[in-house]
């Protein structure tokens, strides 16, 4: 599988650069610099001491982490959080905390999420009277169905 060079720079050598758990896995884990203490209901903003240059035609995805869900109830609250090529500033994740009752604390190094580097594509939008018919139609929220 062909691999995309991304530049980063560590603002905390001590932590790991965003890894794969199992070859193949999408989502490189994100881990936090600093401790948090997420109340029940509340967001943090949480560092992860990195930065990096996503290449133009790229994006990065900020995605919660399934265990963390749920087992604690914490997601990322801006899910997926998106990260244009363009930024250059500290990566950070936004983690809630939709349990009621127990509060969720991060410490220094835990993963917290995972990032997804997806190819995008720039839109020439095309102005049109009458768009093409689908099998779906104007179907909007939950036309589908329940399953």
């Amino acid at each position: 599988m062909p691999t995309l060079p991304v530049r980063i720079r560590r603002l905390d050598p001590d932590l790991p650069l965003p890894a794969r758990r199992h070859p193949g896995d999408a989502g490189y884990d994100l881990c936090a610099r600093t401790d948090a203490h997420v109340a029940p209901g509340a967001r943090v903003l949480v560092p992860t001491g990195i930065a990096v240059a996503i290449p133009d035609g790229y994006a990065g995805f900020v995605q919660p982490r399934s265990g963390l869900a749920l087992r604690h109830g914490v997601t990322v609250l801006n899910s997926p959080g998106l990260i244009d090529a363009g930024y250059r500033d500290e990566l950070q994740v936004l983690l809630h905390n939709t349990d009621p009752h127990a509060p969720f604390d991060v410490r220094r190094g835990d993963r917290i999420a995972q990032l997804v580097v997806q190819r995008v594509h720039e839109i020439d939008w095309v102005e049109a009277d009458t768009l093409d018919d689908s099998a779906r139609g104007h179907g909007g929220w939950g036309s589908t169905g329940r399953t």
